[in-house]
């Protein structure tokens, strides 16, 4: 499911250079993000930690999969980050893995002065077969891809992130190349340091390392969408695997964007229908107590083996809803219909103030772990800087959080599942997977 996220354009063409340690010390005021953008387009953004021992540097790219130039080249997004540390005109493999105080620099050599070789394109070639044939085991993975080809279809979202095998087979040095001089430009790219860094410094070195990469021919500020906005498509796909030992079911509505302003209400709604596992037990949502309860109210026979609600955002699009896992002697309508309650009791109302407080609790539980050294912090800058133009601090983001009320994700139930499209995938067993027309349905009434 991870690897789905990555079709964002938030996707960074590389892992940011930087020492893995947390922030040394708390301030007694939470930094702020300071901005600069150079004549090429290119926005440096630094958070500086009073007292931090440790800096993350890393750049950002409004690029990734979804833009891969055609359904003949997909997959050559993914390509150039398995080449990216493989040596460069100034840097061999062994320079770049040891020289980490020249952050920037070496950000500059890699992205600008990649080698790209043949033989390193032959090498990497095979290991991303193998790399494949694994995502292909990982039956997460494989529903995710399938819903994506669903709910996108024909748009460069449905494509997966690795491309088909043939396109693997395929591609060139011309078409990586092809891409970075595509894709690499100064407005669709951000610097960000965070930690033991200065703003002005960064700036220098941005203006020194990255001034000369052009600016595109029709410049866009951050955050607006490039080309078509995508379209969310009904429909379901089913694959008839009866040698699994479970069935692999993925229910989705149209979500919410980066940007939406119901993005955190999407989230709430999603905490409220919460996660469960069998082998670990736990929640206290009421569909997790439907679920445990089983068949007749015998525990020993839950309704499903996992349930996975999910809030997947991009830049334009996402996509919400619930994964599940089936035992494949069970059947699979029964806890589909309790999805489609728990689902109908948040549309009419029928959720408690504790719920929605619970819900919002977690999620800023949630927020606040994700923001854990300045490496999750950097990431978070550039994502937002990239999807939305803009970044919201935690001070921001609790706020915002605070402010919602139930009627708020109640409306946004109301809005966003109730007589909208549905889409379904599902692997294994599929004799008693409801079809996606009967889930749609269901959610009229």
């Amino acid at each position: 499911m991870l690897r789905n996220i990555a079709r964002n354009l938030i996707k960074p063409s590389i892992r940011p250079l930087c020492a893995y340690r947390g922030l040394a010390s708390a301030s007694s005021a939470i930094p702020k993000v300071k901005t600069t953008v150079l004549k090429n387009g290119l926005t440096v953004a630094t958070e500086e930690v009073p007292n931090s021992l440790s800096a993350t540097i890393g750049m950002w790219i409004d690029a990734g999969s979804r833009a891969d130039v055609s359904d003949a080249t997909s997959g050559t997004a993914h390509f150039l980050e398995h080449l990216a540390f493989k040596g460069t005109s100034n840097r061999s493999q062994l320079g770049l893995e040891g020289d980490v105080p020249r952050a920037v620099d070496i950000l500059s050599d890699i992205l600008t002065r990649s080698k790209l070789e043949n033989v390193a394109v032959q090498r990497e070639r095979s290991v991303i077969i193998r790399e494949s044939e694994e995502v292909d085991k990982m039956y997460d993975e494989v529903i995710f891809d399938r819903l994506h080809e669903i709910v996108y279809k024909d748009q460069p979202l449905g494509r997966t992130i690795l491309g088909p095998i043939k396109n693997i087979k395929s591609i060139s040095q011309k078409d990586l190349r092809n891409y970075i001089k595509t894709n690499y430009k100064g407005d669709r790219m951000v610097l960000v340091g965070v930690g033991s860094v200065k703003h002005d410094q960064l700036v220098k070195l941005a203006e020194k390392d990255f001034g000369h990469v052009p600016i595109s021919s029709e410049p866009l500020p951050l955050g607006t969408p490039r080309g078509k906005l995508p379209v969310f498509c009904a429909g379901e796909a089913k694959f008839d695997r009866k040698d699994l030992p479970n069935t692999y079911i993925a229910i989705s509505f149209e979500g919410c964007s980066w940007s939406s302003k119901n993005y955190f209400r999407a989230l709430v709604a999603q905490a409220i229908i919460g996660n469960w596992d069998r082998a670990a037990g736990g929640s206290i949502t009421p569909l997790a107590q439907a679920v445990s309860n089983g068949v007749n109210g015998n525990k020993d026979e839950p309704l499903c083996n996992s349930y996975l609600s999910f809030s997947t955002s991009y830049s334009d699009s996402g996509l919400w809803g619930v994964y599940l896992v089936v035992d494949k002697a069970t059947s699979c309508k029964p806890v589909v219909d309790e999805i489609i309650k728990e689902w109908k009791r948040l549309c009419t109302g029928h959720i408690s103030d504790e719920e929605v407080e619970t819900a919002k609790a977690q999620l800023k539980g949630s927020l606040l772990l994700s923001m854990d050294g300045t490496t999750p912090i950097a990431e978070d800058i550039g994502r937002q800087l990239v999807t939305t133009g803009k970044r919201l601090s935690p001070e921001e983001t609790f706020k915002i959080v605070n402010a919602i009320t139930k009627k708020d994700v109640v409306e946004w139930c109301q809005n966003s599942l109730r007589n909208k499209p549905v889409a379904m995938a599902s692997l294994g067993t599929i004799d008693t997977v409801p079809s996606y027309n009967y889930v749609a349905e269901q959610m009229k009434n």
